[in-house]
Order: structure tokens, then sequence, then C-alpha cells
């Protein structure tokens, strides 16, 4: 099965067509890495994953959404993902649509009580 690739850096340039430097390329390039491991069938090791992971959290943590940040989080899912992920404590689901958020809490009680009624009376 093949899995879409993610979208050319130039995807996720800033406004303004600025150069992508710096902090900016690297989470770009760390990005595309992190999305390719997501999508592939191969598997990495657990180090390795981390390293990644814990470099493009630091890269995300001091990017702007005006300097490119919000656009390589809508170009690179998995990014998205950690970048959310990391800020849960503080802003929930931060970049999840509200409407798939109550929809997956609802589907989710639904389970439960189905699971609960099926359960044998002790």
């Amino acid at each position: 099965m093949q899995t879409a690739r993610p979208a050319s850096n130039a995807a996720a340039q800033p406004p303004g067509g600025q150069p992508i430097t710096g902090a900016l390329k690297t989470a770009i390039t760390l990005a595309e890495l992190l999305q390719r491991v997501e999508n592939s069938g191969q598997r990495i090791g657990a180090s390795q994953y981390r390293r990644l992971v814990r470099h493009l959290a630091r890269l995300l943590d001091g990017l702007t959404l005006e300097g490119g940040l919000d656009a390589l989080l809508n170009t690179f899912p998995a990014a998205a993902a950690l970048y959310e992920n990391a800020r849960y404590d503080h802003a929930g689901l931060c970049r999840s649509p509200l409407d798939a958020s109550l929809d997956s809490e609802l589907q989710a009680r639904a389970v439960i009580v189905k699971a609960r009624a099926d359960l044998p009376a002790a």
C-alpha cells in the first residue's frame, strides 16, 4: 500500500516568500523525516525515534506561527500531533477540530456503556 508523501519543503515556506533558513529549515527536514517514519512499514530503533522526536520538539518550541510553524504543522500531520501532544496539559487538543474531538468522546462513551451492559452481573 502506498502512502501519500508530504508536500515539499516549499509548502511550509513562511508568508512573504522569505527563504527558509536556520531552525525552520531543520524543523521542516525533521518533520518530513518523522512523517516518513510514521507512514512507512519499516521500524527504526527506539533511541533513534526518541532522538528525532526530541530534536523536532525542541525546534517546534522555538518557532512562531507567523514564522512558518503553522504551515509546517499543516503540511506534516506527524509533527502536528507531536506539537499538540507536547501542549496537551495546557491546551488540550488545540489543533484538532472541535467536532472531531467531540465525536470521538461520544463514540468512546457509547462503547463504554455497551461494554458495561455486556458484563455479567456480579
